[in-house]
């Protein structure tokens, strides 16, 4: 790679990568950004490694942000296979010669030039050089193994994390094992590509991987938008109270600046912190991970959250940052953070924190992280846990629920009980704590891992926590919304002359202590963004997440009336902590929905060859498309897309406004009134009939987009009302259009001439279409 510094040795460089394949080729709503996913797949680049270097695996994943705001998520596993390529092996074994051989000249050329210093400093000082030379910085194609990184990624539109981990983890095992996987991986990666639905709100998922099922799960419509990133390990990394400062950096859009040498821990850290800013989101730059060649982009003046690889052995004071002023550095790997110079502190920082402590507490993780656990922690560990049993008045955390044995884990006094039974030749490496194992038992055995439904529970608590703090502390900004215009037209058009927040009343209505704070965060992005977003909701949907935050709202309105001008600075938990956790532990025990298994493909002879060590390069012609039309599944997509469509007319029908919708409906009525026949004693008989047949043609016409109307209608409410009721639906419309459509029979009867053959092929078309209706929806297979 250009710039790459030569004096390192061949197998510690780095060498341009490409995309040697993707599948399918291209998604017309998701086109594929070939430089974009080479960079993030390999940030470095690839690499090189022979038998003796480290060779596992390594999971990370990256993120593409696209002009709009959407966002796509991929997830790569990377691993090395063997180069069988003789060419690029004698290469490398040139390479090395070479590399050596300028090594041992600049030794050369640094001794002295008299002969006896000469000759001390080969005795003493070369020989030592060249004999570790030989050692650790040679490649010999005759002895050596060579491998070369390669690397499989899954592309999402939302960040299932776990799921897609687990699923590159056993197509890694499938390729490496010694016995051929079941099915061609071909048969995994069309079923994942294609018959794998996405779970539907509040449900969970199962599908099947290469050897195990895998389950997923989306949170319903009224809780936290998904987040599959595990907060443990963030909360780990960085500690309790490094955390806040850089999540109160975040929410005053300064520069952050993420350093580590794992790119995951990278993305991690990046997505847990954004995750906590609900109900905001982050409206800046925004890029985990920094490939190499776009470090010019620390250069910018504006706000940034960004991750950059730090080299091994090398340390910040290498690294030349412009703008330190406002920037927040964060040394993952070191748990360290340097600060910016002045900011203030999120309100209620310490009752905040210690509200995060009892949740941390709860699942045995030490609020300092678990770089640096030392004796006061353990000390604070067991006071906190004696003050939580004590306390029976916290709603959110229940004794029974407290796992001791976790909590007591780094207890001094179990340690030297460990200890000393040991020395007695008493081992009790396998003792473990039932209690636990027995009340899981007695619920009901979970169908994914305990450790992965603790992360899961984790993650909502803490979230929870948060979200809570900013909907105690803007639980009133409606009231100082300020709605001017008109219409959508006009307020965009106006969007820069117009205040769209009374800041000033809002400021003078808080209590004192939250005004440092709030009076800088009323002016970031993200709140004026946010308040667009609820100006907005006046004629468009709501934004989730800000339908999800309203909601919320008007609950604390339900359970404490209060006037906005009695605000206090009193902290009030978090009281949904329970329920949170009970949801997501109901839908990972009884999983809603269960995917299609792979299957054989119809390939050709030859096709799916396995080869043990090596990934194939997968036939592009059975994963260019999803199933056929012969395929009993494809029926069953279709049917749902069917129901998709109808639930969207019905939607837009029932979102217009009532003058919009009755200007529609006398459109409708006035269609037969406009085929109105002619003075018939002007016409022949044959234009009277031709006339007659226009003008039933155009009843028939009228009473089939009625018919047809009516009938979406139904299938909409029906929806709506299989999905929960999450609709407040009135019969005003289908009444309206049942009215029009008995308006028109009465047109139809009354109409003098009788003509047989109008009359009979209005029949014969309400009822295939009717009996047409039928079978689809009998025919239909439910998801």
């Amino acid at each position: 790679i250009a710039g790459e510094n030569f004096d390192q040795s061949p197998l510690r460089r780095t060498f341009k990568s490409k995309v040697l394949a993707h599948y399918p080729q291209n998604i017309e709503w998701n086109p594929f950004d070939q430089d974009a996913v080479n960079m993030l797949c390999m940030p470095k680049g690839l690499s090189f490694r022979t038998q003796a270097d480290n060779r596992d695996p390594q999971l990370h994943s990256f993120i593409i942000t696209r002009e709009d705001g959407s966002r796509t998520y991929g997830f790569v596993l990377t691993f090395y296979e063997e180069v069988t390529s003789k060419q690029i092996c004698t290469a490398m074994q040139t390479l090395y010669q070479m590399h050596n051989a300028e090594q041992y000249s600049s030794v050369c050329a640094s001794s002295s030039c008299s002969m006896d210093s000469l000759a001390s400093s080969i005795d003493e000082g070369d020989a030592t050089s060249l004999a570790k030379l030989q050692r650790y910085n040679s490649y010999d194609i005759s002895r050596d193994t060579l491998y070369v990184s390669k690397c499989i990624c899954l592309i999402t539109p939302l960040p299932f994390m776990q799921a897609c981990k687990k699923f590159l983890i056993q197509l890694y095992k499938a390729v490496t094992s010694q016995q051929p996987p079941p099915l061609p991986l071909e048969s995994y990666i069309h079923n994942i590509l294609y018959e794998v639905p996405l779970p539907p709100p509040g449900r969970s998922l199962k599908f099947y991987g290469v050897y195990e099922p895998i389950i997923c799960q989306r949170p319903g419509p009224n809780e936290l938008p998904l987040s599959d990133y595990p907060l443990r390990e963030v909360f780990e990394l960085l500690g309790l109270e490094n955390l806040v400062q850089v999540f109160t950096c975040v929410l005053l859009e300064m520069q952050i600046l993420l350093y580590s040498q794992d790119y995951q821990r990278l993305m991690t850290v990046a997505e847990g912190i954004t995750t906590l800013l609900f109900p905001f989101q982050w409206q800046h730059v925004y890029v985990p991970i920094l490939p190499a060649s776009l470090l010019h982009f620390l250069d910018a003046p504006v706000p940034y959250l960004m991750g950059l690889q730090s080299k091994e052995g090398t340390d910040r004071s290498k690294l030349e940052l412009p703008q330190e002023a406002n920037l927040c550095f964060v040394d993952i790997d070191n748990h360290f953070i340097e600060l910016p110079e002045e900011f203030p502190q999120f309100p209620n920082k310490l009752e905040f924190i210690q509200e995060i402590s009892e949740v941390l507490l709860q699942f045995g993780i030490p609020p300092e992280g678990n770089l640096h656990c030392s004796d006061s922690a353990t000390k604070l560990k067991n006071l906190v846990l004696s003050d939580l049993v004590n306390d029976k008045k916290n709603g959110n955390i229940p004794g029974n629920a407290l796992n001791m044995y976790e909590l007591l884990k780094g207890n001094e006094t179990i340690a030297r009980l460990q200890a000393l039974a040991k020395r007695t030749g008493v081992t009790m490496e396998k003792m473990t704590i039932t209690a636990p194992l027995a009340e899981k038992e007695k619920d009901g055995k979970l169908p994914c891992e305990e450790v992965e439904l603790r992360d899961y529970k984790l993650n909502v608590q803490l979230r929870e926590v948060f979200a809570n703090r900013f909907t105690q502390m803007f639980a009133d900004y409606e009231a100082f919304v300020i709605q001017a215009a008109p219409d959508m037209e006009s307020w965009l058009t106006n969007r820069e002359q117009m205040q769209n927040f009374d800041k000033a009343s809002f400021l003078s209505d808080q209590p004192e202590p939250y005004l440092p704070f709030l009076s800088h965060f009323i002016e970031t992005q993200m709140f004026a963004t946010f308040i667009d977003n609820k100006i907005i909701s006046q004629w468009e949907e709501k934004d989730p997440f800000l339908r999800v935050f309203d909601s919320r709202i008007e609950k604390i309105r339900l359970y404490n009336v209060r006037a906005p001008a009695l605000r206090t600075s009193n902290y009030q938990k978090c009281s949904t902590l329970k329920e949170a956790a009970q949801s997501i532990e109901q839908r990972l025990m009884k999983i809603d929905h269960t995917a299609i298994h792979p299957h054989l493909l119809d390939m050709k002879i030859g096709q799916g060859k396995y080869e043990q060590g090596f990934f194939p390069k997968l036939q592009s012609d059975v994963l260019a498309t999803g199933p056929t039309n012969n395929n009993r599944w494809a029926s069953r997509s279709a049917t749902a897309q069917r129901r998709k469509d109808r639930l969207r007319q019905h939607s837009e029908h029932i979102g217009l406004d009532n003058d919009l919708r009755e200007k529609y409906m006398q459109e409708a009525r006035s269609l037969g009134k406009n085929l109105r026949q002619p003075k018939l004693s002007d016409l022949s008989p044959a234009v009277i009939a031709q006339t007659n047949w226009k003008f039933v043609e155009g009843l028939l016409k009228e009473c089939r987009m009625k018919t047809k109307r009516m009938l979406v209608e139904k299938m909409g409410h029906e929806a709506v009302e299989l999905g929960h009721g999450e609709a407040n639906i009135t019969g005003l419309e289908e009444n309206t259009l049942i009215a029009s459509l008995c308006d028109l029979l009465e047109r139809i009867w009354s109409h003098g001439l009788q003509v047989k053959q109008g009359k009979s092929a209005l029949w014969s078309h309400l009822l295939q279409y009717q009996e047409r209706e039928e079978k689809q929806e009998h025919s239909a297979e439910s998801p």
